[in-house]
């Protein structure tokens, strides 16, 4: 290909000239094209890859040269010597003769270049090559990568860096190239070439490692092999970037969600030398997104823009505090150098004015920024402040053009929270209304709903209650206000130290609600989406669904002891914030716990305000926590069992013997302690949660280890320690809290021994804070990614489990086979995520990690047709066989006809033909071909399999029994029983007939299967006899039906068939060439339907109708059946493989006519010799039945030895593993093993 003209500096080094001109020199690259043979060789090929060289991709290049010039330019460079040779004869014929023209050498070089680049540009034109941020030295990377890999162009490169890989104890220097789907290494010194291709969704664990040999090494390890990478040159880099393309990889396990690039990065000013992909920076700017909004708990769409160092001016201590500036599109955040003196978050939507203010020597560069509450921020020493305010007033256009856009929509001009409030006052169903419909109506007056906090309605205070409780609570109150005061109120607050000491002594009651919606940043997303709670109650109203019947389930068991939820209001409230979000994201729905949680923050909120709280809590705060198999507890239950090693070590090994870590960890995590602590105590956690997040809950949950940490290792079991733990949180107490004792459930339920003496909530939240106050937040990130990888990976392998344990007793395959079968139907289906199919579907769309284990993965036809060529035993060699056959398949295995299998109906099919008998294989090949279309019928199998399998889901202490006596297991038995309902219901009788159009098909079918086999001359002579014989008996079954049509029409009308008769009959001409004619599948199954059953009264005149026809050992003995009923049944046949076999005779039936195979075009014609007239249509009354077919079948040994043929499912699965390996188009092996040749 032509290249963007570059300067070489020297011409001959490690390369061979093979064409030269006054101008223009064709080289190649020394040891290419020998097999790198010799010792320079070698050493070139070695270079090449440890030097990154651009000649392992294009080992042949053309330059450009002056005579007098001693400068080389390289102007094209080509894989192989054919393109080489294109662009040299090409400069020969246009250009050299043009060049002589010229006189200065330097309006020569001017007018080569611009020629080359020319070229390029009209390439890129015609080609509609998209402009992009790659520099040329990572493109070369690409190709390199899809080259020495396979790889399709759907595979985006990230980034590559330079390493070595130790096998064994020897490292090979070499590349790691980092892809969006896969990691992979090569390496080739001195002859030795290693390859290793490992897709990211197989990785269970991946780390950073330090020894004294490795100091700075990557370990990658998979379910079957540990990898170790070391001699990074920046292995920070190296190792975030493997971790973010891993969590992907995860997402897209979890919850299906694949890599989308993001397009709107603003585009390089100019191209550095720096090999930096745009999907490099694509994939940084997401990391840089991801911390921004994690630490200012800022909306999951918030997109960072950029950030500087800077200054901010503190008007509650007169000081210029020193930290960082973050601009993103709709919000400015400041955070100090020092992590906790103080932070900021301005949104753009509260900014009135943003100014340069003047400089000075002591206030340099300095920018205001007013808000509408009358506070104004005084940022200084900021480095690019022209441009920056540009930025800020950009993106304070939008946001002012967004606001007024939503006021338009809303018909509100006021947007004040009051006026905002006002539009949700909603009304509960009456008592009275019909439980049955499930109606929950919102229109009755009759009961008023919460417009406000519950806790203010049931908070019943009087004079007299004054006491030293509630004094206390005013002076609380007090202090925050004289806070706001000092520091500013709303979400433009300074946060400090001091606002954490007053989160840490508990928030006011009636601040509560408020001061949440600060902290957790639920305020953003409630301001920015005004009316979105209203529309989204109004749309769930009187719906339906899994989700609402599990939320009616537990609305009554939603705190109870509180006096809030023991009437309709409360239960109303609860009931509309919950269906509200379930129908906002149905990837939750809802989730147990969820019910709890929510109580509590209608309490202290609003309605809506509850319902944007628990949008922050399930989806930012605590995310993963509330899906169906609640993976981010889970995962936060490893977090927590590895800070329970690091911190209190004494305590860990007891603990995992009693195995209480995983016990507590979901109860305390999934609702806060809400489930576990007395009420009033535990919304003090609520409080420290909502200002820090989840590191408090990890420290409050080692507090409370460390304080009963001596009970715990003096108890026996488990049982012992949950009562020493569950009695140590019941004496948690808030001696602050103005509320009427709440009596806790959990203490109701523990033993009657003596009470635990009482801890104090502030205590405890303040031991926590000064015993275990160092974990870091980025620290509890770090560890949630290693535990991520972890619980996903054993999600993955339960579905496995779960998914071969259902199936096993349906099949002959052993448990090891089905699990190695599962794992290449899933990597088919993975890779058809990655690449995309030509089938039409959406990959992503069949993966609903939601639906039960056999449906999570599906495959379509394209991804059925490669595991078809490497599985099943009839796969003809021939690709262009294979296809028609494998179309046939998955439309038989296709049971409700969504173009869709699962695994079950995959091994089905398998299944048959590696361990089924010969009648099982022969009815599957018929019924592939006789079915034109999935129907009713072909349901009730699996079906019928269901009953069977929960008729005997609890029946294995009763099968032990029979296990002694015999030999086999009782999956044996389970598959006698299953296969004896599967015989009733496919009974060979009623399978339909096969039509000619069919058999046809079928014929060639057998064609194909039977190409280039060991025993592909005695299998085309066998199938030749087998279809002449089957050949003849349709023609006598159409005279049977021939002879019934005409005594039923004689009954019927006796004057017309006098007439009507022969010349129907003479009509009908037997024999003839059966041609295979483009029929549709409608017109097949009308052509099955033609002739019915034939009668087996009236044999004479039967026999006298076919008096020509001489059958041997094929004539039924008994009286009262016709030698027609023998079924057949086939498939389609390509002509080269049926070639050389012009001549194909009955062998070892004794027939008047032998019959011919001829290849014209592409239809298989069967010619019958003799004197019977030739046919050019399908003949619509010729039918089969599968008794003739098999019974055909059962007459020629080649063909019954070759059905009964035993299959090798174990090599069959090896072989499929290997080919995956190979780097081809498609890579799906979990783990390829290192490849050394040379």
């Amino acid at each position: 290909m032509w290249v963007h003209p570059e300067e070489v500096l020297q011409a001959g080094a490690l390369w061979i000239t093979e064409r030269a001109n006054p101008y223009f020199i064709l080289q190649k690259r020394k040891g290419h094209g020998d097999g790198r043979g010799g010792l320079a060789g070698l050493l070139v090929g070695t270079l090449d890859v440890v030097l990154d060289s651009s000649a392992r991709v294009a080992p042949y290049r053309i330059l450009y040269q002056t005579p007098d010039s001693l400068i080389y330019w390289i102007i094209a460079h080509g894989c192989s010597r054919k393109e080489i040779t294109e662009h040299w004869e090409w400069l020969e014929q246009n250009l050299l003769q043009t060049l002589s023209i010229f006189e200065n050498e330097n309006d020569i070089t001017t007018f080569v270049k611009g020629k080359v680049q020319g070229i390029i540009a009209e390439y890129n034109k015609n080609q509609d090559v998209k402009e992009d941020d790659d520099t040329d030295k990572f493109k070369e990377a690409i190709c390199t990568y899809r080259k020495l890999f396979g790889m399709p162009e759907e595979e985006k490169l990230v980034n590559y860096y330079s390493c070595s890989y130790w096998k064994g104890r020897v490292p090979r220097q070499g590349w790691l190239y980092l892809s969006i789907n896969h990691i992979c290494f090569y390496s080739y010194l001195l002859g030795k070439e290693a390859k290793l291709v490992i897709r990211w969704a197989d990785i269970t664990q991946l780390e950073k490692s330090a020894t004294l040999l490795l100091p700075d090494a990557v370990k990658v390890s998979t379910r079957v092999a540990e990898h170790v990478f070391s001699v990074f040159l920046n292995i920070n880099e190296t190792f975030k970037l493997m971790e973010q393309l891993a969590n992907i990889a995860m997402r897209q396990l979890l919850d299906n969600k694949g890599f989308e690039q993001d397009r709107s990065l603003p585009k390089l000013k100019r191209k550095t030398p720096k090999k930096v992909s745009a999907l490099k920076r694509d994939l940084d700017a997401r990391a840089k997104s991801e911390r921004y909004r994690a630490l200012f708990r800022l909306p999951k769409d918030e997109k960072l823009d950029g950030h500087t160092g800077c200054t901010l001016w503190t008007p509650f201590n007169k000081m210029h505090i020193l930290g960082q500036m973050f601009v993103s599109t709709n919000y400015i955040c400041f955070t100090s150098k020092e992590e906790t003196l103080c932070s900021l978050i301005i949104p753009l939507r509260e900014v009135t004015i943003v100014e340069k203010a003047d400089s000075s020597n002591f206030l340099p560069s300095p920018v205001s920024i007013s808000t509408k509450n009358r506070m104004t921020f005084l940022f200084a020493n900021l480095k690019d402040r022209d441009f920056l305010v540009q930025r800020i007033s950009d993106f304070l256009q939008q946001t002012t053009s967004k606001i007024y856009f939503e006021r338009e929509i809303t018909g509100s001009v006021n947007s004040s929270d009051d006026e905002v409030r006002s539009i949700l006052f909603y009304n509960c169903s009456p008592k009275g209304s019909s439980e049955g419909e499930r109606q929950f109506n919102l229109n009755d007056n009759s009961v008023p709903t919460a417009t406000q906090a519950l806790m203010t309605m049931y908070r019943r205070r009087s004079p007299e209650e004054f006491n030293p409780k509630l004094a206390k609570e005013f002076l609380k109150e007090q202090a925050w206000k004289n806070h706001f005061t000092e520091y500013g109120q709303g979400v433009c607050m300074y946060r400090t130290e001091k606002t954490k000491d007053l989160v840490l002594k508990g928030i006011p009651e009636n601040m509560r609600g408020e001061l949440w919606l600060l902290f957790s940043g639920a305020i953003n997303e409630m301001a920015t989406h005004p009316g979105y709670y209203e529309d989204l109650v109004e749309k769930s109203m009187g719906k339906y669904n899994l989700a609402t019947e599990e939320i009616e389930r537990d609305l009554h068991r939603s705190l109870p002891e509180h006096p809030a939820f023991q009437n309709e209001m409360g239960i109303a409230a609860l009931r509309r914030v919950l269906t509200a979000y379930a129908f906002r994201n149905p990837n939750i729905g809802y989730c147990q716990a969820m019910n709890i949680v929510t109580s509590v923050l209608l309490l202290y909120a609003k309605e809506e305000e509850a319902f944007w709280l628990l949008v922050a809590l399930c989806e930012r705060m605590l995310p993963d926590y509330y899906n169906t198999r609640v993976v981010g507890a889970l995962v936060d239950q490893g977090v927590f069992e590895e800070l329970a090693r690091e911190y209190v070590p004494e305590l860990y090994d007891c603990m995992q013997d009693l195995g209480v870590i995983s016990t507590i960890s979901l109860s305390w995590f999934l609702t806060l302690f809400l489930s576990v602590m007395p009420f009033e105590s535990a919304v003090v956690v609520v409080d420290c949660f909502f200002y820090e997040g989840i590191k408090v809950i990890f420290q409050l949950a080692l507090s409370v280890l460390h304080a009963n940490i001596h009970q715990l290792l003096g108890a026996k079991d488990d049982g012992e320690a949950m009562t020493v733990l569950g009695r140590y949180l019941d004496s948690v107490t808030n001696k602050d809290s103005t509320l009427p004792p709440i009596p806790h459930l959990h203490s109701l339920l523990t033993d009657d021994g003596d009470p635990h003496p009482e801890v104090d909530i502030f205590k405890l939240v303040r031991s926590s804070y000064e015993k275990f106050g160092s974990i870091r937040a980025d620290v509890i990130e770090q560890m949630r990614f290693k535990q991520r990888l972890r619980v996903i990976q054993t999600i993955e392998d339960t579905t496995k489990r779960n998914v071969v344990r259902t199936i096993v007793t349906e099949t002959a395959f052993s448990i090891d086979e089905l699990e190695e079968l599962y794992v290449l139907f899933k990597a088919e289906h993975l890779t058809s995520c990655y690449w995309g199919g030509t089938g039409g579907s959406n990959p992503t769309e069949r993966h609903d990690p939601s639906l039960p284990y056999l449906e999570q993965y599906r495959i379509d036809l394209e991804q059925f047709r490669g595991l078809f060529s490497l599985l099943f035993p009839w796969a003809p060699v021939n690709g262009a066989h294979a296809d028609p056959l494998a179309l046939r398949f998955f439309r038989l295995l296709d049971h409700n006809g969504d173009s869709l299998i699962n695994f079950r109906e995959f091994i089905s099919g398998l299944s048959v033909l590696c361990h089924g008998d010969l009648t099982d294989k022969l009815k599957l090949l018929y019924k592939m071909h006789v079915i034109p279309e999935v129907t009713h019928e072909q349901e009730e199998p699996d079906s019928a399999f269901e009953a069977t399998q929960y008729f005997f889901e609890d029946i294995t202490p009763e099968t032990s029994n029979v296990k002694k006596l015999h030999t086999p297991d009782y999956r044996h038995y389970l598959r006698l029983w299953n296969q004896g309902t599967k015989n009733k219901l496919d009974n060979m009788k009623d399978l339909p007939k096969l039509n000619q159009s069919q058999f046809i098909e079928l014929c060639k079918t057998l064609y194909n299967m039977f190409s280039e086999d060991a025993q592909e001359q005695e299998l085309y002579h066998a199938t030749a006899t087998v279809t002449s014989l089957l050949l003849e008996m349709g023609e006598v079954g159409k005279l049977f039906c021939h002879s019934k049509d005409q005594e039923e029409q004689d009954q019927d009308d006796p004057e017309e068939a006098k007439t009507s008769g022969p010349a129907r009959d003479g009509g009908t001409k037997p024999g003839g060439v059966f041609q295979q004619m483009g029929q549709g599948e409608g017109e097949k199954e009308s052509q099955a339907r033609q002739c019915g059953p034939a009668k087996r009264d009236g044999r004479g005149e039967q026999l006298s109708a076919m008096e020509d026809i001489k059958l041997e050992d094929s004539s039924p003995k008994d009286t009262g059946t016709s030698s027609s009923m023998l079924i057949s049944d086939d498939e389609t046949k390509d002509d080269t493989s049926m070639s050389s076999y012009s001549v194909l005779s009955g062998g070892s039936h004794e027939l008047d006519d032998k019959l011919h195979c001829e290849d014209i075009n592409d239809d298989t014609v069967l010619v019958r010799n003799g004197g019977l007239p030739h046919s050019t249509s399908i003949d619509k009354e010729w039918a089969i039945t599968f008794e003739q077919f098999l019974a055909s079948v059962l007459t020629e040994q080649a063909l019954v030895l070759y059905f009964e043929k035993p299959v090798e499912v174990a090599a069959r699965i090896t072989n499929a593993k290997n080919v995956r390996k190979v780097g081809c188009s498609l890579l799906s092996a979990s783990d390829y093993e290192i490849s050394l040749s040379g």
